[in-house]
Protein backbone atom coordinates (compact mmCIF):
# COMPACT_ATOMS: atom_id res chain seq x y z
CA UNK A 1 0.00 0.00 0.00
CA UNK A 2 1.19 3.34 -0.68
CA UNK A 3 1.73 6.20 1.77
CA UNK A 4 1.88 9.59 0.78
CA UNK A 5 3.96 11.68 3.75
CA UNK A 6 3.85 16.10 3.18
CA UNK A 7 6.81 17.87 5.48
CA UNK A 8 6.47 20.48 7.91
CA UNK A 9 8.05 23.68 9.15
CA UNK A 10 12.59 23.50 7.96
CA UNK A 11 12.37 21.71 4.57
CA UNK A 12 12.13 24.95 2.84
CA UNK A 13 15.18 26.40 0.85
CA UNK A 14 16.02 29.14 -1.42
CA UNK A 15 15.03 28.43 -5.01
CA UNK A 16 12.26 25.83 -3.66
CA UNK A 17 9.59 25.25 -6.18
CA UNK A 18 11.23 26.83 -9.07
CA UNK A 19 11.33 23.87 -11.20
CA UNK A 20 7.98 22.97 -10.59
CA UNK A 21 6.69 26.02 -11.72
CA UNK A 22 9.09 26.14 -15.04
CA UNK A 23 8.43 22.17 -16.38
CA UNK A 24 4.46 22.73 -15.30
CA UNK A 25 2.08 25.55 -16.53
CA UNK A 26 -0.92 24.02 -14.35
CA UNK A 27 2.07 24.42 -11.72
CA UNK A 28 2.99 28.02 -12.49
CA UNK A 29 -1.28 28.81 -12.55
CA UNK A 30 -1.55 27.48 -9.00
CA UNK A 31 1.67 29.60 -7.78
CA UNK A 32 0.24 32.80 -9.34
CA UNK A 33 -3.00 32.05 -7.96
CA UNK A 34 -1.30 31.79 -4.39
CA UNK A 35 0.43 35.27 -4.62
CA UNK A 36 -2.98 36.90 -5.41
CA UNK A 37 -4.35 34.84 -2.03
CA UNK A 38 -1.82 35.80 -0.08
CA UNK A 39 -1.33 39.15 -0.99
CA UNK A 40 2.04 39.35 -1.84
CA UNK A 41 4.59 37.50 -4.04
CA UNK A 42 5.56 34.42 -2.38
CA UNK A 43 6.91 33.03 -5.33
CA UNK A 44 9.76 35.73 -5.40
CA UNK A 45 10.98 34.88 -1.43
CA UNK A 46 11.08 31.27 -2.63
CA UNK A 47 12.73 31.28 -5.88
CA UNK A 48 14.89 33.93 -4.89
CA UNK A 49 14.71 34.75 -1.44
CA UNK A 50 17.58 34.41 1.29
CA UNK A 51 17.40 32.02 3.85
CA UNK A 52 16.65 34.47 6.13
CA UNK A 53 13.40 35.89 4.51
CA UNK A 54 12.69 32.55 4.54
CA UNK A 55 12.49 31.82 7.75
CA UNK A 56 9.82 33.95 8.45
CA UNK A 57 6.71 32.11 10.01
CA UNK A 58 4.39 33.66 7.40
CA UNK A 59 6.44 33.02 4.62
CA UNK A 60 8.13 29.39 5.57
CA UNK A 61 4.72 27.82 6.69
CA UNK A 62 2.91 28.91 3.21
CA UNK A 63 6.38 28.17 1.21
CA UNK A 64 6.13 24.78 1.55
CA UNK A 65 2.70 24.11 1.55
CA UNK A 66 2.89 25.21 -1.90
CA UNK A 67 6.00 22.94 -2.75
CA UNK A 68 4.10 20.28 -1.54
CA UNK A 69 0.43 20.94 -2.38
CA UNK A 70 1.58 21.61 -6.54
CA UNK A 71 4.00 18.89 -6.46
CA UNK A 72 1.46 16.24 -5.17
CA UNK A 73 -0.86 17.74 -8.13
CA UNK A 74 1.99 17.66 -10.96
CA UNK A 75 1.92 14.03 -10.45
CA UNK A 76 -1.81 13.76 -12.06
CA UNK A 77 -3.10 10.26 -12.38
CA UNK A 78 0.18 8.77 -10.56
CA UNK A 79 -0.47 10.01 -6.98
CA UNK A 80 -2.90 7.06 -6.43
CA UNK A 81 -2.38 7.35 -1.75
CA UNK A 82 -3.78 4.81 -0.12
CA UNK A 83 -3.30 7.00 3.00
CA UNK A 84 -1.46 9.93 3.70
CA UNK A 85 0.32 12.23 6.55
CA UNK A 86 1.99 15.24 6.98
CA UNK A 87 4.26 16.46 9.92
CA UNK A 88 2.77 19.34 12.15
CA UNK A 89 1.81 21.77 8.97
CA UNK A 90 2.13 19.24 6.35
CA UNK A 91 -1.14 17.78 8.03
CA UNK A 92 -2.55 20.99 6.02
CA UNK A 93 -0.78 19.62 2.48
CA UNK A 94 -2.37 16.26 3.48
CA UNK A 95 -5.48 17.12 3.55
CA UNK A 96 -5.29 19.52 0.56
CA UNK A 97 -3.85 15.80 -1.17
CA UNK A 98 -6.46 13.52 -0.17
CA UNK A 99 -9.40 16.04 -1.22
CA UNK A 100 -10.53 16.99 1.85
CA UNK A 101 -9.62 20.58 1.57
CA UNK A 102 -9.38 22.56 -1.71
CA UNK A 103 -6.31 24.42 -2.59
CA UNK A 104 -7.86 27.57 -1.93
CA UNK A 105 -9.00 26.82 1.66
CA UNK A 106 -5.70 25.04 2.52
CA UNK A 107 -3.87 28.12 1.92
CA UNK A 108 -5.62 30.32 3.47
CA UNK A 109 -5.95 28.24 6.52
CA UNK A 110 -1.93 27.50 6.59
CA UNK A 111 -1.03 31.51 6.15
CA UNK A 112 -3.96 32.42 9.08
CA UNK A 113 -2.00 28.96 11.40
CA UNK A 114 1.54 30.83 10.62
CA UNK A 115 -0.04 34.41 11.59
CA UNK A 116 -1.74 32.98 14.80
CA UNK A 117 1.54 31.01 15.50
CA UNK A 118 3.52 34.36 15.14
CA UNK A 119 1.13 36.38 17.34
CA UNK A 120 1.39 33.52 19.93
CA UNK A 121 5.35 33.74 20.06
CA UNK A 122 5.13 37.36 20.74
CA UNK A 123 3.41 36.88 24.09
CA UNK A 124 5.84 35.14 25.50
CA UNK A 125 9.32 34.21 25.38
CA UNK A 126 9.52 30.22 24.37
CA UNK A 127 11.31 27.96 22.26
CA UNK A 128 11.62 24.31 21.69
CA UNK A 129 14.37 21.70 22.06
CA UNK A 130 15.84 18.56 20.42
CA UNK A 131 16.70 15.62 22.68
CA UNK A 132 18.57 13.02 21.62
CA UNK A 133 19.14 9.11 22.95
CA UNK A 134 16.84 8.90 25.45
CA UNK A 135 13.36 6.67 25.56
CA UNK A 136 10.56 8.66 25.20
CA UNK A 137 9.12 7.76 28.79
CA UNK A 138 12.74 9.40 30.47
CA UNK A 139 11.93 12.94 28.73
CA UNK A 140 8.39 12.45 29.54
CA UNK A 141 9.15 12.02 33.33
CA UNK A 142 11.36 14.87 33.27
CA UNK A 143 9.02 17.35 31.64
CA UNK A 144 6.65 16.85 34.29
CA UNK A 145 8.77 17.24 37.02
CA UNK A 146 9.97 20.55 36.02
CA UNK A 147 8.88 23.67 37.09
CA UNK A 148 7.38 25.65 34.68
CA UNK A 149 5.59 24.70 31.29
CA UNK A 150 7.52 22.30 29.14
CA UNK A 151 6.33 19.39 27.13
CA UNK A 152 6.84 16.94 24.80
CA UNK A 153 5.94 18.12 21.53
CA UNK A 154 6.88 16.07 18.54
CA UNK A 155 7.71 12.61 18.91
CA UNK A 156 9.83 11.97 15.32
CA UNK A 157 11.69 8.68 15.87
CA UNK A 158 12.50 6.53 19.10
CA UNK A 159 15.37 8.34 20.47
CA UNK A 160 14.72 11.66 18.90
CA UNK A 161 11.85 13.67 20.76
CA UNK A 162 11.09 17.29 20.54
CA UNK A 163 10.19 19.35 23.85
CA UNK A 164 8.49 22.88 23.88
CA UNK A 165 8.06 25.12 26.31
CA UNK A 166 9.12 27.98 28.59
CA UNK A 167 12.98 29.43 28.19
CA UNK A 168 13.55 28.71 31.43
CA UNK A 169 11.62 25.60 31.82
CA UNK A 170 13.08 24.05 28.54
CA UNK A 171 16.89 24.99 29.72
CA UNK A 172 16.32 23.16 33.20
CA UNK A 173 14.84 20.40 31.04
CA UNK A 174 17.77 19.80 29.30
CA UNK A 175 20.09 20.11 31.90
CA UNK A 176 18.43 17.34 33.57
CA UNK A 177 17.66 15.61 30.44
CA UNK A 178 21.82 15.75 29.88
CA UNK A 179 22.21 14.05 33.66
CA UNK A 180 19.81 11.30 32.67
CA UNK A 181 22.08 10.34 29.91
CA UNK A 182 20.87 12.39 27.36
CA UNK A 183 23.63 12.48 23.87
CA UNK A 184 22.12 15.71 23.13
CA UNK A 185 19.83 18.06 24.72
CA UNK A 186 20.17 21.42 22.48
CA UNK A 187 18.07 24.44 21.90
CA UNK A 188 16.49 24.87 18.68
CA UNK A 189 16.69 28.15 16.98
CA UNK A 190 13.09 28.36 16.86
CA UNK A 191 10.60 31.38 17.36
CA UNK A 192 8.25 30.01 19.56
CA UNK A 193 6.86 26.68 21.97
CA UNK A 194 5.32 24.78 18.92
CA UNK A 195 2.64 22.00 20.25
CA UNK A 196 2.60 23.01 23.73
CA UNK A 197 -0.21 24.49 25.76
CA UNK A 198 1.58 28.44 24.62
CA UNK A 199 0.22 27.86 21.61
CA UNK A 200 -3.59 28.39 22.83
CA UNK A 201 -4.05 31.96 21.85
CA UNK A 202 -3.06 30.76 18.03
CA UNK A 203 -5.36 27.32 18.80
CA UNK A 204 -8.08 29.66 19.15
CA UNK A 205 -7.71 31.89 16.04
CA UNK A 206 -6.90 29.35 14.01
CA UNK A 207 -10.10 26.78 15.40
CA UNK A 208 -12.49 29.97 14.73
CA UNK A 209 -10.83 29.42 10.72
CA UNK A 210 -11.13 25.49 10.68
CA UNK A 211 -14.82 25.91 12.17
CA UNK A 212 -15.67 28.62 8.96
CA UNK A 213 -14.02 25.90 6.11
CA UNK A 214 -15.83 23.25 4.36
CA UNK A 215 -14.56 19.88 4.74
CA UNK A 216 -15.17 17.13 2.06
CA UNK A 217 -14.97 13.85 1.95
CA UNK A 218 -11.66 12.55 1.86
CA UNK A 219 -10.31 10.07 -0.90
CA UNK A 220 -8.18 8.22 1.90
CA UNK A 221 -7.23 7.99 5.25
CA UNK A 222 -5.56 10.32 7.01
CA UNK A 223 -3.61 9.23 9.92
CA UNK A 224 -3.67 12.86 12.10
CA UNK A 225 -1.08 13.89 14.22
CA UNK A 226 -3.10 14.23 17.20
CA UNK A 227 -4.23 10.05 17.53
CA UNK A 228 -1.83 8.81 15.37
CA UNK A 229 -4.71 7.06 13.78
CA UNK A 230 -6.68 7.02 10.36
CA UNK A 231 -9.14 9.40 10.07
CA UNK A 232 -12.00 8.73 7.35
CA UNK A 233 -14.60 11.37 8.55
CA UNK A 234 -14.41 14.99 7.98
CA UNK A 235 -15.63 16.52 11.24
CA UNK A 236 -12.67 13.95 13.20
CA UNK A 237 -10.71 15.43 11.05
CA UNK A 238 -11.73 19.08 11.60
CA UNK A 239 -11.59 18.31 15.44
CA UNK A 240 -8.43 16.89 15.36
CA UNK A 241 -6.88 20.01 13.33
CA UNK A 242 -8.12 22.58 15.97
CA UNK A 243 -6.25 20.41 18.51
CA UNK A 244 -3.17 20.01 17.31
CA UNK A 245 -0.98 23.38 17.85
CA UNK A 246 -1.33 22.60 21.50
CA UNK A 247 -1.21 18.82 21.06
CA UNK A 248 2.22 16.65 20.84
CA UNK A 249 3.14 15.63 17.01
CA UNK A 250 2.89 11.70 17.46
CA UNK A 251 4.54 10.82 14.04
CA UNK A 252 6.93 7.30 15.11
CA UNK A 253 3.04 6.24 16.35
CA UNK A 254 1.44 7.38 13.08
CA UNK A 255 4.29 5.67 11.01
CA UNK A 256 3.87 2.51 12.78
CA UNK A 257 0.12 2.43 12.88
CA UNK A 258 0.23 3.04 9.13
CA UNK A 259 2.78 0.08 8.41
CA UNK A 260 0.37 -2.10 10.92
CA UNK A 261 -2.44 -0.46 8.42
CA UNK A 262 -0.32 -2.33 5.61
CA UNK A 263 1.75 0.79 4.33
CA UNK A 264 4.46 -0.34 2.49
CA UNK A 265 5.60 2.41 0.19
CA UNK A 266 6.34 5.85 1.88
CA UNK A 267 6.69 8.71 -0.79
CA UNK A 268 7.50 12.15 0.78
CA UNK A 269 6.31 14.94 -1.23
CA UNK A 270 7.52 18.24 -0.53
CA UNK A 271 11.12 19.88 -0.20
CA UNK A 272 13.60 17.43 1.73
CA UNK A 273 13.97 14.40 2.80
CA UNK A 274 13.47 14.68 6.51
CA UNK A 275 10.26 12.48 7.01
CA UNK A 276 12.18 9.49 5.03
CA UNK A 277 14.95 9.56 6.93
CA UNK A 278 12.40 9.62 9.96
CA UNK A 279 10.54 6.76 8.48
CA UNK A 280 13.65 4.80 8.33
CA UNK A 281 14.84 4.97 12.05
CA UNK A 282 11.23 4.14 13.24
CA UNK A 283 11.14 0.75 10.42
CA UNK A 284 14.45 0.27 8.65
CA UNK A 285 12.46 -2.17 6.57
CA UNK A 286 9.88 0.40 5.19
CA UNK A 287 10.39 1.49 1.81
CA UNK A 288 11.01 5.22 0.95
CA UNK A 289 10.81 7.79 -1.86
CA UNK A 290 10.88 11.42 -3.25
CA UNK A 291 8.01 12.59 -5.27
CA UNK A 292 9.36 13.67 -8.84
CA UNK A 293 8.17 16.38 -11.25
CA UNK A 294 5.76 14.97 -13.93
CA UNK A 295 6.38 17.94 -17.18
CA UNK A 296 3.56 18.35 -18.92
CA UNK A 297 3.66 18.18 -22.71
Amino acid sequence: MKAYIFPGQGAQFSGMGLDLYESNPSAQELFEDANDILGFSITDIMFEGSAEELKQTKVTQPAIFLHSVILAKSLGDSFQPDMVAGHSLGELSALVANGTLTFEDGLKLVSQRAQAMQKACELQPSTMAAVLGLDDDIVEKVCATTDGVVVAANYNCPGQLVISGEVDAINAACETLKEEGARRALVLPVGGAFHSPLMEPAREELAAAIENTVFSKPSCPIYQNVTANAVIDENEIKANLMSQLTAPVKWTQSVQQMIVDGATLFTEVGPGKVLQGLVKKINREAETASATIQTEA
